[in-house]
C-alpha cells in the first residue's frame, strides 16, 4: 500500500483525531481528513501547529513517522513508536548479540550497493562511472580499504562540479541533500521500528551521539536516490532556496517504486521488506535484500 506523506508548512494549523481520522484544521480552509493508517510520514514545518495528544498517540500506534522542522524548515526531530512489532524484544536482543563478522558482512553488502547506485546516477548524468563499478566489486567484508570514501571523492565532483564540497552547512545544493536525507532517514527508521528492530543499534555507525545508527546504515544505498533528484532540480532550475517546490520534489522520492527481491514495490513497502530482511539476516547469515530502482 502506498503511504501518504503530508507536510504542513504554509500556515498555522490544528491537528486532531475524529473517528479514526486525522483532521487538519486551518483558518479559511475546509478541514482536511485522512485515515491515519494511510499515512506514512507527517512533516510539521510551521511553528504554529498544535497536535492533540489523541492524534499523536494514534499516529504512533499506526507507525507514522512524525518529523518536526526548525525555523529554516530543516528536520530537527523525529517521533517514532516505542514498540512496533510483536517480537521486538527478541529482535533487539539479536541485534545486541550480533557478532563483529556478521556486522562486517552486512556492511560490505551495504557499501557495495551504495557504490553501484552512485554509478547508476553518474551514468544517468552522462559521466564516467567505470571506476565506481570496479571499486564496488573490490569491497571486502567491513570495507577495510574504505572504498565508500574513495567512491565519494570520485562521485561528488562529477555530479555537481569540481567546486562542490559535500558539507551539512555548505551552500546549495547541500541544504537540498540535507532535507532529502533527513526524510529518507525517518522513513528507514520507521520501517526498522515496524520490523521490531531498534534504530540506534547499528551495524557500522556507532557514535554515542547518534540515536539512529542503524537507520543511517541502511539508508546508505538509498542516498543516491536523493542525489539523483537533487541533481535534476539543480540542473534544470539552479534553485538557491529550499522552497516549497523543491521540498515537494524531494518528498516525491517516497512515492517512487523500488525493486526488491526482483519485485517492484511502493517505496514504503520496499523499506518494510528491507528491514524484515535485515531482521532475518541478523544471526542466520542470510543475504540482505537491498532495494534498487
Amino acid at each position: 500500500m502506498i503511504k501518504r506523506i503530508i507536510e504542513i508548512s504554509s500556515s498555522p494549523a490544528e491537528i486532531s483525531l475524529k473517528r479514526g481520522q486525522l483532521v487538519l484544521s486551518r483558518d479559511g480552509v475546509d478541514d482536511m481528513t485522512a485515515p491515519i493508517e494511510d499515512i506514512g510520514v507527517l512533516i510539521i514545518s510551521h511553528h504554529s501547529v498544535n497536535v492533540s495528544s489523541g492524534a499523536m498517540n494514534e499516529m504512533l500506534k499506526n507507525n507514522v513517522a512524525v518529523i518536526y522542522c526548525d525555523g529554516k524548515h530543516m528536520p530537527s526531530g523525529l517521533l517514532l513508536p516505542f514498540s512496533g512489532h510483536s517480537t521486538q524484544t527478541q529482535s533487539i536482543a539479536a541485534q545486541a548479540a550480533m557478532s563483529a563478522p556478521s556486522k562486517k558482512r552486512l556492511w560490505r553488502s551495504v557499501v557495495k550497493a551504495k557504490i553501484i547506485a552512485q554509478a547508476r546516477v553518474l551514468k544517468e548524468a552522462r559521466e564516467e562511472n567505470g571506476s565506481l563499478l570496479s571499486w564496488a566489486k573490490s569491497v571486502r567484508s567491513g570495507d577495510p580499504e574504505n572504498m565508500e570514501a574513495r567512491a565519494a571523492r570520485f562521485y561528488w565532483p562529477r555530479l555537481f562540479g569540481k567546486e562542490f564540497r559535500r558539507r551539512r552547512d555548505g551552500p546549495a545544493p547541500n541544504p537540498f541533500l540535507n532535507y532529502g536525507y533527513a526524510v529518507l532517514r525517518a522513513s528507514v527508521a520507521r520501517a526498522l521500528v515496524g520490523a521490531g528492530l531498534h534504530p540506534s543499534l547499528g551495524i557500522h555507525h556507532s557514535s554515542k551521539y547518534d540515536d539512529f545508527c542503524l537507520a543511517d546504515d541502511l539508508m546508505e544505498p538509498l542516498r543516491p536516490l536523493v542525489d539523483r533528484k537533487v541533481w535534476k532540480i539543480w540542473r534544470d532550475n539552479s534553485h538557491e532556496e529550499l522552497d516549497k517546490g523543491v521540498k515537494q520534489a524531494l518528498l516525491g522520492i517516497l512515492t517512487e517504486a523500488l525493486i526488491i527481491s526482483d519485485k517492484k514495490e511502493p517505496f514504503m513497502v520496499a523499506l518494510q521488506y528491507y528491514a524484515a530482511s535485515l531482521r532475518r539476516a541478523l544471526g542466520s547469515g542470510e543475504k540482505l535484500d537491498i532495494p534498487e530502482w
